[in-house]
C-alpha cells in the first residue's frame, strides 16, 4: 500500500519504536482535542499507517472499522475504545495466558 509517510519513519512508528496505541495517541493533543469525534479523526488520519507488530501495518481507518463510539470524552475514553477495537480485530499483540 502507498502510505502518506513511511510507517517506520519519524512520522510513523518512529523507526519501529512505537506501535498501536502509541501511534494513534501521538496524533492528539490531550488538552485541546477533546471531546474528539471519531469521524473527524478518521477524516484527518484515516490513511495513516499504524504498525501493529513487526510484520503488520494497517491504516487508522482499518482500526476505526472496529470502534463502536462516535465521540470520545477524554484521553482514557479514547484509549479504552481503541484497545477494545484492536482486540476485536485481533490486532492486539499481547495475550493473557494462565499458568
Amino acid at each position: 500500500m502507498d502510505w502518506p509517510h513511511d510507517p517506520d519513519g519519524e512520522e510513523g512508528s518512529e523507526g519501529r519504536r512505537k506501535y498501536g496505541h502509541a501511534i494513534l495517541a501521538k496524533k492528539i493533543d490531550e488538552g485541546e482535542d477533546f471531546p474528539l469525534s471519531a469521524a473527524d479523526y478518521v477524516d484527518q488520519y484515516g490513511d495513516h499507517p499504524v504498525r501493529i507488530d513487526y510484520e503488520t501495518v494497517v491504516s487508522v481507518a482499518d482500526i476505526f472499522e472496529y470502534v463502536d463510539r462516535e465521540e470520545f470524552e477524554d484521553f482514557p475514553d479514547f484509549h479504552k475504545a481503541l484497545g477494545a477495537a484492536l482486540r476485536e480485530a485481533d490486532w492486539w499483540p499481547y495475550r493473557l495466558t494462565h499458568a
